[in-house]
C-alpha cells in the first residue's frame, strides 16, 4: 500500500499547516484514487485556515483541486484505468473523510466528479479546473438555482443572455466558458486590465465593475434581449445589489446565483441563492459536467484551462506559501502547487 502523506491544518486558526504522515485509502465502489501530481489553492482553503467559518474536526486536510494519474479504480467505475491522466474535484469539505481532500499525495474522488485530461494539457494547468467549474456548474444548471439548458461542444442557442458578475475570476472563467458551450450569448464585468482575457474565452461584451453607471450600462446593453439570470462569482462591489438592480429593469429570468450567503429575496421579484460547489455530487449534474461534457470539451480544445495556472512552489511544504500569497489576492490567474 502507498505510503502517504498530507499538509494538516491541526487545530482552528492555526499556522502553518503541518505535514504528517496520512492514511492511505482504498476506493469504494464507484471512487478513483488519484497520485496527486498538481494541487490548485483556492481563496476558500485561506479562508477555512485563517477565518474558521465552518465548524472543522481537526486535524483536517483541505484543499478542493487535484490533477495527477489515477492508481487504484473501484469496483463499479468503467470510465478509468490505472494510470490515466485526470483532474478531479476534491469533496472532503462535504463528506468530512480526510482521504478525500487535496492537500495530500493520494485523494480518493468520485469517479462522477473527474474527468480524463488530453496527453497535451499539464497537470499544472488541469488543476484549476475542479471547484471553479464545479462551483459555476452548481450555480447555472441546478433545478433549483439558474437550470440553464446544460453544456455541449456542438451548443443549440437559447437567444438569451447570461450575465456573469465578475469574469475573470475561477468561477467566472469557467462559467463564462460553460455559458457558451450552453448556447447563451455571456455578457460579464472585470477589471479593465482583463477585457481582452474574458473576451478570449468567450465573452461577447464586457464592462468595468467599478464604473459609477454600471447599471445603466448593462441595462443598456440587455434592452432587446432576454435575460437568463446572473452568475455572481466574486460578492464583491454590491454585486448582488447591481445585479438586482440590472434584473429590475430588464425581461428574463430575476435570479442570482451567487458564491455568499445573502438574503434569498431582493425587491422587485429578485430571487438570490448561495452556491455550493460541492452539491453536483449528488445529482445529476455531476454526470452532465465531468462525464458528458468536459472529456470531449477538452479533447477538442472546446473548454481551456482557465484562469491561467502560476505555479508558486513545489511538495506538500509549499502549499502554506501558496495559502498566504493567494491571501494577497490573484486576477486572472491561479496559483497551483506541483507535487
Amino acid at each position: 500500500m502507498p505510503s502517504n502523506e498530507a499538509a494538516w491544518l491541526v487545530a482552528e486558526k492555526v499556522k502553518p499547516l503541518e505535514v504528517k504522515p496520512a492514511t492511505y485509502t482504498p476506493p469504494g465502489e464507484h471512487e478513483i484514487v488519484i497520485k496527486n501530481a498538481a494541487v490548485a489553492i483556492n481563496p476558500a482553503d485561506w479562508l477555512l485556515q485563517e477565518l474558521a467559518p465552518f465548524p472543522l474536526n481537526y486535524p483536517t486536510i483541505l484543499g478542493h483541486d487535484v490533477a495527477g494519474e489515477v492508481v487504484e479504480v473501484g469496483s463499479s467505475v468503467t470510465r478509468f484505468r490505472v494510470g490515466d491522466r485526470v483532474l478531479g474535484k476534491a469533496v472532503g469539505f462535504t463528506t468530512h473523510r480526510d482521504c478525500d481532500n487535496a492537500f495530500q499525495l493520494y485523494t480518493v474522488v468520485l469517479d462522477n466528479l473527474a474527468s480524463p485530461i488530453p496527453s497535451t494539457m499539464s497537470f499544472e494547468a488541469a488543476a484549476v479546473i475542479p471547484l471553479g467549474l464545479s462551483t459555476a456548474a452548481c450555480g447555472m444548471y441546478q433545478k433549483n438555482y439558474l437550470a440553464l439548458q446544460y453544456p455541449s461542444v456542438s451548443p443549440k442557442p437559447t437567444d438569451q443572455v447570461l450575465l456573469v458578475w465578475g469574469g475573470s475570476s475561477s468561477v467566472g472563467s469557467n462559467g463564462i466558458q460553460l455559458g457558451v458551450s450552453s448556447g447563451y450569448e455571456v455578457i460579464t464585468t472585470a477589471s479593465p486590465r482583463n477585457f481582452d482575457y474574458v473576451k478570449k474565452i468567450g465573452a461577447s461584451q464586457v464592462f468595468d465593475y467599478n464604473s459609477k453607471t454600471i447599471i445603466e450600462e448593462l441595462v443598456d446593453a440587455l434592452k432587446g434581449k432576454t435575460i437568463a439570470g446572473v452568475l455572481d462569482c466574486i460578492a464583491a462591489n454590491e454585486a448582488i445589489e447591481v445585479c438586482a438592480e440590472v434584473l429590475r429593469k430588464s425581461q428574463g429570468n430575476k435570479f442570482i446565483s451567487t458564491v455568499i450567503k445573502a438574503s434569498e429575496d431582493l425587491p422587485g421579484g429578485v430571487k438570490t441563492k448561495w452556491i455550493y460547489g460541492g452539491d453536483l455530487k449528488d445529482n445529476e449534474v455531476g454526470k452532465i459536467v465531468y462525464e458528458d461534457y468536459l472529456p470531449k470539451a477538452l479533447a477538442e480544445g472546446k473548454f481551456v484551462p482557465a484562469p491561467d495556472p502560476v505555479v508558486v512552489g513545489k511538495g506538500l511544504h509549499a502549499i502554506q506559501d501558496g495559502l498566504d500569497t493567494l491571501k494577497k489576492g490573484a486576477s486572472a490567474k491561479k496559483y497551483v502547487i506541483t507535487l
